[in-house]
């Protein structure tokens, strides 16, 4: 399987980055990935034990459990670059960091990794990129509806158990050779929350409702406020200048995202990793169509006009063969 493919079919990448420099930017750095792998973890580790410890004040212990819930919920971010095993030199470091985010996350590693292939292959393209499998929000309603995270827990609670059935027929991203490990995968998580789930019932703490769930919902909000920018009002074509947007951020949350603002130089080279993706921005910058300053301008533009996220009908396409 292609881990990150690199530019857009209609991108002429050695007309962006000069290939010596693309070579450079390509680097691993295992102490980057390290540094910011462990950095992650210690703030879901550190506000967690803040928000578990009764003993102090509720101001304190509120903020803790939103943090940890942000922490959770980009968990996500961790587990998509490791998928795309740039994150460290090791594949199989990469794959190890990558499923144990992707629990933390509600993700599974091993299903996301095909099915983000494909939305890298047909980047925006209704039809063929499964991000648009669910049809984005075109009302204030369904924008609301859409940040709550409530869509996101129905849709990856109906996933997982279909996964776990092994019903990959609906997930063309799936093929047939790779079902049987995908499963396994899925089955090896559930093990994992059913561990903890009979570790927290002989105490009564609810350990899975108070230190995942509760905080894993309230992360959401944030998670889906940034993706929902990441192509939503951008172009459906193959132009990977311009059916993609980059954000400029304030430093925490492009911290917390794994440099994931810097979404067009991603899409464009998906091979750069993470800690490279703000040199990628200074030779991509002039040449983008989405540059935006900041998710609140961003979304301030998706409530005054919700239809900007209105897609086009799909076309009579056929995804080309994994």
């Amino acid at each position: 399987m292609d881990d990150h493919p690199g530019a857009t079919p209609s991108t002429d990448a050695s007309a962006l980055i000069p290939a010596a420099e693309l070579r450079e930017l390509n680097g691993r750095s295992d102490r980057a990935g390290w540094l910011q792998t462990l950095s992650h973890a210690a703030l879901i580790l550190a506000t967690g034990w803040v928000w578990g410890d009764e003993r102090l004040s509720l101001l304190l212990r509120l903020p803790a459990l939103l943090l940890c819930g942000w922490g959770l919920a980009f968990a996500f971010c961790a587990m998509h670059e490791c998928g795309h095993r740039t994150a460290f030199a090791s594949r199989a470091v990469n794959d190890a960091v990558a499923w144990w985010a992707g629990v933390l996350s509600f993700y599974n590693a091993d299903f996301y990794r095909r099915y983000h292939q494909w939305h890298h292959r047909y980047t925006h393209q209704p039809g063929l990129d499964p991000e648009l499998e669910d049809q984005p929000p075109t009302s204030r309603w369904a924008y609301l509806l859409e940040l709550s995270g409530l869509p996101w827990w129905n849709a990856k609670l109906r996933g997982h158990l279909r996964g776990l059935r092994g019903e990959f027929s609906a997930n063309p991203y799936i093929p047939a050779d790779a079902a049987p490990a995908v499963r396994r995968s899925l089955l090896k998580q559930a093990a994992v929350y059913g561990v903890l789930l009979l570790l927290s019932v002989p105490g009564g703490n609810g350990f899975l409702l108070w230190h995942w769930l509760l905080p894993l919902a309230l992360g959401q909000p944030l998670l889906r406020f940034v993706l929902l920018a990441e192509h939503g009002g951008c172009d459906t074509g193959t132009n990977g200048l311009s059916n993609t947007r980059t954000t400029s951020t304030l430093a925490p949350l492009r911290w917390l995202m794994w440099n994931m603002p810097f979404h067009a130089e991603h899409h464009l080279f998906a091979s750069v990793p993470f800690h490279a993706l703000p040199a990628a921005h200074q030779w991509l910058a002039p040449q983008l169509r989405h540059l935006d300053p900041g998710y609140l301008a961003v979304h301030r533009r998706f409530l005054a006009d919700p239809s900007l996220l209105k897609l086009p009908a799909a076309p009579t396409l056929q995804p080309q063969p994994v």
